[in-house]
Parts: C-alpha cells; sequence; structure tokens
C-alpha cells in the first residue's frame, strides 16, 4: 500500500514538472501571409481639382430657369410656326416671368417673321433684340468732383452684399473706394457694411442708427475729397417702395449725393430675381425717385426665372447692369446678353 502511493505522488510530481515546463516555453509568432509586392510607380500623372468656376457654368448656375425653356429648346430646327408652337413658346414665357406684354410682342414677332433657322432660334433672336440696351458703367465723374454710386432697393434684395461685392472689383481694378452707411434705419447695417470695407479694403464712413442719411453721405463725401479717394459707393435705406417717406429720403439723398464735391454717375437699384414680376413693380417705384441709370438683379441662381430681365429692359427700358449667380464675391458677374440668353435656350 506504501508503495502504491509513493508511486502516484511521483507520477503527480512528474505531470507538474510537464506542465511548467511548458508554459515557460515562449509561444512562436504565427507565420505571416506574403505581402503582394510594391507597384514602382503610385501616381503616373497628377489630376487638377476642379475649380468653381470650371464646374459651374451660367447655364449650370441658371438651372432653374434653364429647365423652363426646356420645351422651346426641344423644339430644334422646327420652321414652321404652328398654333401649337406658338401656344408652347406663351405659356413658357409666361411661366419664365417675361411677363404678358413682352410675351405678347415676341408671339406677334414670331407670326410675322416666322422662323426659318428653327422656332428655338427664332425665340433666341427675340429675346437678344430685346436686350439692347447699353450696359456701360461710369466711373469718372467731372474734373473737381468725386464720382458716386447709389444704390437703392428694398430691404432683403442684397443691396449691401452687392456693394460690398463691386467695392471689391472696384479695388481691384485698382480704385481706391469709400463706402457711405447710409442705410441708418435697419439695425446692423453699417456693421455690416464695415465688414466688407475691412474685406475690400475700402474707407467707411457711418453713423448711429437713426442718424440722417443725407449727413452720412454728406461726411463721406467730405472725407473723399480731401482724401482723393476714387468712387464712393453709397448705400440707402430698403424700407418698401410704397412708402412715400422712403421715396422722398431717397431723392433728398440722391441730391446731396450729386452736390459738390460729389456726383452720381451710377445709380443702381438692386432687385431680388426670385420675386419675379414684383420685382418689376418694385423697379417702377424707384424710378422716379431715384432717376436709377441700371438695374443690379440678385439671386438669379436660386428659384428666379430668367425671363424677368427680359421683363425690365423691355417694358422699362433700364439696363440690367450686373446678376447675382451665387454667394462669392466673384459671382456678381456683369451681364452678358448673349451669354445669358444661350444658357437659357441652348440653341
Amino acid at each position: 500500500m506504501i508503495v502504491l502511493i509513493i508511486v502516484l505522488a511521483l507520477v503527480v510530481v512528474a505531470g507538474l514538472v510537464v506542465l511548467l515546463r511548458r508554459r515557460r516555453r515562449p509561444r512562436r509568432p504565427l507565420a505571416s501571409p506574403p505581402r503582394a509586392a510594391m507597384p514602382t510607380v503610385l501616381v503616373r500623372e497628377a489630376i487638377a481639382i476642379p475649380t468653381l468656376a470650371e464646374d459651374h457654368s451660367l447655364a449650370q448656375r441658371l438651372a432653374p430657369s434653364r429647365g423652363v425653356f426646356d420645351r422651346v429648346r426641344a423644339l430644334g430646327a422646327a420652321t414652321e410656326v404652328t398654333p401649337e408652337q406658338l401656344e408652347l413658346v406663351e405659356e413658357v414665357l409666361l411661366r419664365s416671368d417675361v411677363g404678358v406684354t413682352t410675351t405678347q410682342a415676341v408671339l406677334e414677332e414670331l407670326r410675322t417673321d416666322g422662323a426659318p433657322a428653327g422656332v428655338a432660334a427664332a425665340v433666341r433672336a427675340t429675346l437678344l433684340d430685346s436686350l439692347r440696351a447699353d450696359r456701360a458703367t461710369t466711373t469718372v465723374a467731372e474734373a473737381g468732383r468725386v464720382p458716386v454710386w447709389l444704390f437703392v432697393g428694398v430691404n432683403g434684395v442684397g443691396k449691401t452684399t452687392t456693394i460690398g461685392k463691386l467695392a471689391q472689383r472696384h479695388h481691384d481694378e485698382g480704385r481706391s473706394v469709400l463706402l457711405a452707411a447710409g442705410d441708418t434705419f435697419r439695425a446692423a447695417a453699417a456693421d455690416q457694411l464695415e465688414q466688407w470695407a475691412t474685406r475690400s479694403g475700402s474707407d467707411i464712413v457711418r453713423a448711429n442708427e437713426g442718424a440722417d442719411p443725407g449727413s452720412v453721405v454728406h461726411d463721406a463725401l467730405g472725407r473723399a475729397s480731401a482724401r482723393g479717394v476714387d468712387i464712393v459707393l453709397a448705400d440707402t435705406a430698403g424700407r418698401r417702395a410704397n412708402s412715400t417717406n422712403l421715396l422722398d429720403e431717397l431723392a433728398k439723398v440722391r441730391r446731396v449725393a450729386d452736390r459738390a464735391p460729389g456726383q452720381v454717375v451710377e445709380t443702381l437699384l438692386v432687385l431680388d430675381a426670385t420675386t419675379g414680376q414684383n420685382a418689376l413693380s418694385q423697379a417702377r417705384e424707384f424710378l422716379a425717385a431715384a432717376s436709377v441709370t441700371g438695374i443690379v438683379l440678385t439671386k438669379l441662381d436660386g428659384t428666379a426665372r430668367g425671363g424677368i430681365v427680359i421683363a425690365i429692359e423691355r417694358e422699362l427700358e433700364i439696363p440690367v447692369k450686373f446678376v447675382g449667380v451665387g454667394e462669392g464675391v466673384e459671382d456678381l458677374i456683369v451681364f452678358d446678353p448673349a451669354t445669358f440668353v444661350d444658357s437659357l435656350l441652348g440653341v
């Protein structure tokens, strides 16, 4: 019995020794799979990242307006002007905010002249004929006087932003610029304009909220004359266009701005293209009070229908000089009729 116990004890001890030795042995790492050979050339040619300008043509920016003209483009080179085609053209023009007066004039021209090069081409030619106004802008005044660009328009159309973008344009063209914060009735209007002045490297004259706008413009002209500034861009109040007080105030501000040492060389009415025919109504209200010389049409890349451009020029005989097609400084562009119409019709 004693011998059996001893044998069992030896077996247990031997087993423990074997287990201890196994735990002390280092584990061999698992074999890694063979790696694929690396290519000798990773990049054969660097591809330039497309810029905003390359990736967004005017036609793409005007996509909502262009979509309205899809059915006219689809008529292609059809030379016979049928009643059905005239009805289609009428519907498209009205939907694009061309307006009843201009639409009827276009239809009458199609009935009279026909479409020898195709209906779409005839519509293009007729629209272009409506955009023959002189779009030149003036940046010089009489000797000894400072040129002034006066900006008018209701609140919310992008007037102050337009001034800032044009300030940057003038600066880039080598002119010194002074901004007159004449919209003293809208909260933070002067603050917004001051941000644009800093961004564009322009000087600015501002006053407390509620101050007389005419006095702000007067002080701005005095500073501009003393410092030899090349051009003054003057903001104005933008309350409702049917307010007699506003229109009287605009007329007063214009008289101040046009008095030596200043000279108003451009009065630009800023309109929101997305308001359609309402923009045309606003324009009529401002014409007499402000002696408007040109239109700036903003937000044309939004839900606007591009026909409002034709309506404004044909019915009011006021040229559209700049259009806004985006948020960037470079997206306020000089209006070019041929490029605009071709972007809509793609003829």
